[in-house]
């Protein structure tokens, strides 16, 4: 009998898991995917929407399409999941028993848990870019933006790839100086970190950029209370911030049925997960991958990239009666837009700070890491033909580990690995 394995969700980690998989087993495994829609959206080009620099629907593609001949791709909403049981149900009253699962859900917006978020005012003047739908309305209220102060708004993590507000920032100040009104309009970066990132040299290199833009940081706002009406932002300790365009990110959460499966997930809905085997703390045969985890590590596709391979092997060990590898490192990377046809890269794990060198060869790259670049630019450009034709069908991409590499870092500032 073949193995059964289910994949909830078709977005990165999940389509990428399940092509590796089906490479592995062929007809050894039966490979069922799961997911609401069969809208496979390409989420770091919805930061270039707004600024015209990519078109909605250049970024929607089937998710069935995604997905190797021999995968069961299914269009279908999950009501919860039973590890006692191995099963996950349907909403249509249907099950799927599995051996092994892997949760790839991903994160979800839940902009209705801040106060006002949703109500007068917004898609007028308080818009998200994190929806395609949100992106493409802000695109018509950026190009009328003329003078005022312009606001962008993290109201709290983790959300999915925690740079993109900061790269909003820094192309907004490119665009408006680009229309000639940048000296009309103010922006402002409101933050409940006390720097412009979680990680200290990070934040140091782009709290300088921020400056060097004239773009404001207002850091330790808590947003608890939106007026889009009157154009307000609330802080929980009292400190109140105008505006007249607002940039939200909403808190995210993990998907809904996760929080109906008992054990699964934490209070936010991420599934509580192993940081280095990414095996499910509710079971043994249950994996997560991608922003639906919640290991201490960015939301970021590159994280569901490099998690891909440790997940793989770990399905197959467990399949094979044998202990999970603690192989994942925390890694992940991110390019930054800067502006001005620049960005930075930035690599970084559990351990080790996002540092000074050269991306992918140590010492050759031809990336340079922390600092902007022509070069950076142009590679995230060149990035989506990557996601669709090698991340995605499964793809080793050359000279690209899952592990960091230390080679030609300075290793001397180290964060606290996870609990």
């Amino acid at each position: 009998m073949p193995h059964r394995v289910a994949i909830i969700g078709a977005g990165t980690g999940g389509t990428l898991v399940a092509n590796r998989l089906q490479r592995h087993y062929g007809a050894q495994a039966q490979i069922t995917v799961l997911d609401r829609d069969d809208r496979h959206v390409y989420q770091p080009g919805l930061l270039f929407v707004p600024f015209g620099m990519s078109r909605p629907e250049d970024l929607v593609r089937p998710r069935g399409a995604q997905l190797s001949r021999g995968v069961d791709f299914r269009v279908a909403e999950v009501d919860r999941v039973e590890t006692q049981t191995s099963t996950v149900h349907l909403a249509d009253g249907g099950t799927l028993p599995y051996d092994v699962l892997v949760v790839a859900s991903g994160a979800t917006l839940r902009p209705q848990e801040t106060e006002g978020l949703t109500g007068p005012g917004w898609g007028e003047r308080v818009f998200t870019f994190y929806t395609l739908e949100g992106a493409f309305a802000l695109r018509d209220a950026l190009a009328g933006l003329s003078g005022g102060r312009l606001v962008v708004n993290p109201i709290e993590l983790p959300v999915k790839c925690p740079v993109a507000p900061l790269e909003f920032c820094f192309l907004a100040d490119w665009h408006l100086r680009e229309r000639g009104v940048r000296e009309q309009v103010e922006i402002v970066y409101a933050t409940n970190l006390d720097g412009a990132f979680t990680k200290p040299v990070a934040a140091a290199e782009l709290g300088g950029l921020l400056e060097r833009k004239q773009i404001r940081m207002e850091t330790e706002f808590a947003t608890g209370q939106v007026d889009g009406e009157h154009g307000r932002l609330t802080s929980w300790d009292g400190r109140e911030l105008d505006f007249d365009l607002l940039v939200s990110i909403p808190l995210h959460g993990g998907a809904d049925y996760v929080e109906r499966s008992p054990g699964l997930g934490d209070e936010l809905g991420f599934v509580r997960t192993d940081a280095a085997t990414l095996q499910a703390k509710v079971a043994p045969n249950v994996f997560a991958i991608g922003d639906a985890t919640d290991v201490p590590t960015s939301k970021a596709g590159s994280v569901a990239h490099f998690e891909g391979e440790t997940v793989v092997e770990n399905v197959r060990r467990v399949l094979a009666g044998e202990e999970p590898e603690p192989s994942y490192d925390g890694h992940a990377n991110c390019f930054i837009e800067t502006g001005f046809n620049k960005a930075l890269l930035v690599d970084f794990n559990y351990e080790v700070e996002p540092l000074p060198g050269r991306f992918p060869l140590p010492g050759i790259g031809p990336l340079p890491l922390l600092r902007e670049s022509r070069l950076n630019h142009l590679a995230k450009l060149a990035f989506p033909w990557i996601y669709w034709n090698a991340l995605l069908p499964g793809h080793p991409l050359p000279a690209i580990t899952p592990a960091m590499q230390l080679t030609g870092k300075q290793t001397a500032l180290m964060a606290e690995p996870p609990a």
